[in-house]
């Protein structure tokens, strides 16, 4: 009798007093989420079904998977107005226009960053050795940094378009 009690008593803690699958139940709403984008808290405890929901599936794969899009098919590639790059998910700014330039490798390349604390460097060993990956503050994957790109940081942020959205400046 006793072996009968506690799975009994396990399956009623998986269902919430509505009668749910608790497993099921969203730990945050759409709703709750981009509120904390908008105040930009809090970030790293959205949860990635959430993320799913409010981004397109091109930026989800990016963002939170690593993929990576096609060269010269991402629509940030031939910006040339001034403004803030933020990335898509987090709506951390970081890149500005003024840090950008054309590399020929067919995504947005800038040379440096506008804040250092809005982006993380690791390792990344995913693909024919040792590259330099760049994440954003909360955790999304940007694209790579190299070190071909043009004076003074001599460095390449190559990232992906869909990663990022573009902010332009207000007109005085």
């Amino acid at each position: 009798m006793k072996k009968m009690i506690f799975p009994l008593f396990a399956v009623l803690l998986l269902f919430n007093a509505s009668g749910a699958y608790a497993a099921d139940a969203p730990a945050m709403t759409v709703e709750q989420a981009r509120q904390l984008i908008e105040e930009g808290r809090d970030l790293d405890t959205i949860p990635k079904a959430v993320w799913k929901q409010i981004l397109t599936p091109e930026q989800y794969n990016i963002l939170w998977r690593k993929g990576t899009e096609r060269p010269f098919t991402g629509e940030l590639l031939n910006i040339k107005q001034k403004g803030t790059y933020v990335t898509a998910g987090c709506r951390i700014p970081v890149f500005r226009s003024e840090q950008k330039f054309k590399s020929g490798t067919g995504w947005p390349s800038f040379w440096d960053m506008a804040d250092k604390d809005n982006i993380v460097l690791a390792d990344d060993w995913s693909w024919l050795g040792k590259r330099t990956e760049v994440l954003s503050a909360c955790g999304e994957h940007l694209g790579h940094v190299f070190n071909d790109g043009p004076p003074p940081t001599g460095l390449r942020y190559c990232i992906n378009s869909d990663a990022l959205l573009f902010i332009p400046d207000e007109e005085p």
